[in-house]
């Protein structure tokens, strides 16, 4: 059994990318584990992690696959949320999605990937856009 932590943001085009290429990984669906990862930043109306539409396409989709999941949520810096929950966890992998930034803005702004890539002792598989019609 394989446990594979995906950070999930609030994009559904990032998080159906990161399932489908979990959905790809080499076994069968039933040696996937997988903890869909939420950490909110802001949350002033209160809502849960299950109500985004990001995270109820991606638990969707892993559903359709015969993939087994659950749901985590958490608050603060999801990079530092993402590493310690995979540490805590024991996870084989990370899967993140990728932004298009240019370098000056990577710089300026920052990256959750980047900052997964570089905290995480653990291998980290970092996604592209999806290719959809």
């Amino acid at each position: 059994m394989y446990h594979i932590i995906i950070g999930v943001d609030d994009d559904t085009e990032h998080a159906l990318a990161c399932v489908e290429e979990v959905a790809n990984l080499p076994g069968d669906p039933s040696e996937k584990e997988v903890t869909l990862v939420h950490s909110f930043t802001e949350n002033p109306s209160g809502a849960s992690a299950t109500q985004l539409h990001s995270v109820r396409e991606a638990s969707e989709y892993l559903e359709d696959h015969g993939i087994a999941y659950d749901v985590n949520e958490s608050s603060g810096n999801p990079a530092d949320v993402i590493v310690e929950f995979a540490e805590k966890e024991d996870a084989d992998l990370i899967v993140t999605a990728g932004r298009k930034r240019s370098p000056a803005g990577k710089a300026l702004f920052g990256s959750v990937t980047q900052s997964v890539i570089l905290n995480s002792d653990r291998p980290v598989m970092v996604t592209g856009e999806t290719k959809r019609s």
